[in-house]
């Protein structure tokens, strides 16, 4: 097996790393209901799509011990019932990864009768206490702006993870764009903050390895990392295919940012 980056055997050395250290792994839901930890590393997956390499890491996770979050777009390839509930049964918190904002071209109130409906279909298949918005960098707007005009208590949700962590003590790592680095290709995945750690390590965070090194120091107290199952992957055509289709998008979310900053 190749040792490339984005592999599951990677993410495998990333789970190693994290249950040889002193740090607790939390799932968004763990992280905001329990008691404050010294060192944890809270551990959040977007399923945007292959649903099957979410199970795959799920699994993998399972194997160590670690409970974490996915969040589930509402589509026709990730709303796979069958296999979310399988994530469940492993201990894992689903969430749901919405995009309402999207499907409603911007009308909020539109957008809130259809976040209303498809969480309620989440609800059929596993708890939901949880839920992170989707980042479309061809829209004008966030999905999170619809949490300007309406509460996200009102639906029973205890937390949305850009607007309930305070990444002024938690740093923020992220594989979108198939880098842990590149604020420069990050159109939606973005904070609100600037301080604390997430503004030192800037730049400095490139491979997985670096993440490892990271845990292996012990330096930053907590920590929240992001990643899309889809990214990773041992086979080396769905491996090579990933790589192609992400570096084309990149090309394009770098062309908007320089756009939108210019």
């Amino acid at each position: 097996m190749f040792n490339f980056d984005f592999t599951l055997k990677k993410y495998d050395e990333l789970c190693q790393m994290i249950i040889s250290s002193e740090y607790v792994p939390l799932s968004v839901y763990n992280y905001l209901t329990q008691d404050n930890f010294n060192k944890c590393i809270i551990l959040r997956h977007d399923v945007d799509r292959v649903i099957s390499r979410a199970l795959d890491m799920a699994q993998l996770e399972h194997e160590y011990g670690i409970a974490s979050t996915y969040y589930f777009r509402h589509t026709k390839d990730v709303f796979r019932p069958e296999i979310m509930r399988k994530i469940a049964d492993m201990g894992h918190e689903i969430g749901f990864h919405y995009e309402v904002m999207d499907k409603a071209k911007g009308d909020a109130d539109k957008a809130i009768e259809i976040f209303e409906r498809e969480l309620e279909e989440m609800r059929s298949v596993a708890e939901v206490t949880t839920v992170c918005m989707h980042g479309n960098p061809l829209a004008s707007w966030s999905n999170r702006d619809l949490w300007e005009k309406y509460d996200l208590k009102d639906f029973g949700i205890i937390g949305e993870p850009y607007l309930s962590l305070d990444y002024n003590k938690i740093l923020y790592l992220t594989d979108t764009g198939r880098t842990w680095a590149d604020l420069n290709i990050r159109v939606k995945d973005v904070l609100d903050t600037s301080d604390g750690a997430n503004s030192r390590f800037t730049g400095k965070i490139a491979s997985t390895d670096d993440v490892i090194d990271l845990v292996r120091a012990e330096e930053v107290p907590q920590m929240c990392i992001l990643a899309h199952p889809n990214r990773w992957c041992d086979g080396f055509l769905g491996w090579t295919k990933e790589l192609l289709f992400q570096n084309l998008k990149n090309v394009g979310k770098a062309g908007i940012v320089w756009y939108r900053n210019k």
